[in-house]
């Protein structure tokens, strides 16, 4: 079953991409690429309300897809693929003993504007 789901999902995505990328943008479109105007194919209007139709018929598909392989794989215990590795230890650099930060610089004392000084040594 499981099979079966990652299968059907990716085929999905290819072709939720292609569907995305056959539809008419601003510019040109890329289903011209293909021999003519995708509007020929369809129709004047029927192309893009056709893409749009499916396009949203494929995302569904996707989504639904995403979420059942989602379920799935937290129901049946698959594990993390980050669960047997250790994390990396930091070794001390050879030769080098950690010192404490430094202190910050003590303020130096501010000088005393000369006019506040002559004011002072004359009281």
């Amino acid at each position: 079953m499981q099979i079966v789901l990652v299968t059907l999902h990716i085929v999905v995505s290819v072709a939720l991409i292609v569907i995305v990328l056959l539809q008419k943008g601003r510019g040109a479109d890329i289903g011209a690429l293909f021999g003519g105007s995708s509007q020929t194919l369809f129709g004047s209007t029927g192309g893009s309300t056709f893409f749009n139709r499916l396009t949203t018929s494929v995302a569904i598909i996707f989504m639904l897809t995403s979420l059942t392989l989602a379920y799935r794989s937290q129901r049946y215990g698959s594990d993390s693929i980050m669960k047997g590795v250790q994390p990396a230890a930091t070794a001390p650099v050879p030769g080098k003993e950690q010192a404490p930060p430094p202190a910050a610089p003590a303020p130096e004392p501010t000088k005393a504007a000369p006019a506040a000084e002559k004011e002072a040594a004359k009281q």
